[in-house]
């Protein structure tokens, strides 16, 4: 079949090949995209002209041996991030994206200013015992609590937390490491292309 001949073949199927691009590939080519993006959370890197991994996190480099060492780069025992990937099918078109409000952050990388809180202590607080595998003491009858005796060496995760918890400072200057999981991709853009192709082939044929 040469040009010409495609291109008849093609006008006398555009009804077909509209809703295709109208109503059905939208739907095929948001699904490619979000299950694209949430592999990347497993690779544990960014697909675009190969892998580009993420920098390794710090209670990776810990040692630790708590559960939430083990994840990887921006996986924890709940994976809001991951889950959070979404695509919203329209005429012609599908938005994909992530609904955290923290995402941008971590696609794009930056430096966040947030205020320490007594909150924010208490939970540094709460995290340095977790790492350390240890609970808090108990509040005694004059209501000041009771030190937890231990010898094991505090890990750095745990120095990490517990300096969160003590620091003077009124508010925190944190770089957040760039991790993309989500934006142009060429693996991807080959997926749709070659996804296209098939489904009007199955029209035309």
């Amino acid at each position: 079949m040469n040009v010409k001949q495609f291109a008849e073949e093609l006008a006398s199927h555009a009804k077909e090949v509209d809703h295709l691009m109208k109503r059905k590939l939208p739907v095929m080519v948001g699904r490619m995209a979000k299950d694209h993006f949430q592999d990347n959370f497993r690779q544990g890197g960014f697909v675009n002209g190969g892998i580009h991994q993420w920098p390794i996190t710090k209670r990776q480099k810990s040692g630790a041996k708590s559960a939430a060492a083990n994840y990887g780069p921006l996986l924890s025992k709940r994976n809001h991030l991951f889950s959070s990937i979404k695509y919203v099918p329209s005429d012609y078109r599908v938005v994909v994206s992530n609904t955290r409000l923290y995402a941008p952050i971590h696609n794009w990388g930056g430096m966040v200013r947030p205020n320490v809180t007594p909150k924010m202590r208490k939970f540094a607080w709460y995290m340095y015992y977790k790492a350390q595998g240890k609970r808090r003491g108990k509040t005694t009858p004059t209501g000041k609590k009771k030190k937890t005796k231990t010898t094991k060496p505090e890990s750095q995760e745990a120095k990490f937390w517990k300096g969160m918890a003590l620091t003077k400072k009124k508010r925190l200057n944190i770089m957040i490491p760039q991790r993309q999981f989500l934006g142009e991709s060429e693996e991807l853009n080959d997926k749709i292309e070659r996804k296209i192709e098939d489904e009007i082939t199955k029209i035309i044929n």
